[in-house]
């Protein structure tokens, strides 16, 4: 933990002269930025993989049909059917996987008051009026919704909501697999529907974390909706 945080407050430093006192905040930003960086490999595989299990809906449509009264057998040709065509059905999740000891470590560094016996310095730094270790609530019983730490949620969730739309917006776009004879795979449709919605969940999570962690969130979903626009294009 305590080379992390010094890992950030060098990032701070470093970058001090241009955003001054939200210079932690450009950190975490920058610091998710590398991390997506690191784990892009893994999403165009993502990508890859997901187009081909896309494709693959009508045939596995195809063999829910055919061993409808054998479970047992459907599972086994529908595991034949993906390792036939290479396709992992897990690989859409590796992405996250990775990310998530970035998240969980700065969720503990800007949620602990102390470090290796020291106090934690990070928590002094702000974005703009808000303190990187606060949350929503911490806004909310300061000077409430409108004051100034509040404005600075207000803010991020406007842009949890911009890029949620955009999410939301794209996912409607995209045309269902269909069977042989023209219509919808079953089940897939239903995913489809729900899908769209799952971004704006990102809201509950920016509003219970640390502002810190909060960040990396917002920074990673943005980056995720660019990165899917580019690949799943």
């Amino acid at each position: 933990m305590s080379v992390f945080a010094s890992l950030v407050e060098r990032l701070a430093d470093l970058l001090h002269p241009l955003f001054g006192a939200t210079a932690a905040a450009a950190a975490i930003v920058l610091f998710t930025a590398l991390v997506r960086l690191l784990v892009h490999p893994l999403s165009r595989a993502a990508a890859r993989g997901q187009k081909a299990r896309t494709a693959l809906q009508p045939r596995i449509a195809e063999l829910r049909e055919k061993h409808a009264k054998n479970p047992e057998k459907l599972q086994r040709a529908v595991l034949e059917l993906h390792a036939e065509e290479k396709v992992s059905p897990l690989s859409g999740l590796l992405p996250s996987l990775c990310q998530l000891p970035a998240f969980f470590l700065l969720y503990h560094l800007f949620s602990s008051s102390s470090i290796a016996g020291e106090g934690n310095g990070l928590l002094g730094h702000q974005l703009f009026a808000a303190p990187l270790g606060d949350r929503w609530a911490d806004a909310l019983h300061g000077d409430g919704v409108f004051g100034a730490a509040g404005l600075v949620y207000l803010g991020l969730f406007a842009v949890v909501a911009a890029v949620a739309s955009f999410n939301f917006v794209r996912a409607k776009r995209v045309p269902l697999p269909r069977i042989g004879g023209g219509e919808e795979v079953p089940g897939v449709g239903a995913i489809t529907k729900v899908m769209p919605f799952l971004s704006f969940f990102t809201l509950v999570t920016v509003a219970v974390v640390p502002l810190a962690a909060a960040l990396y969130v917002i920074t990673s979903t943005t980056w995720s909706a660019l990165e899917r626009a580019v690949l799943y294009r």
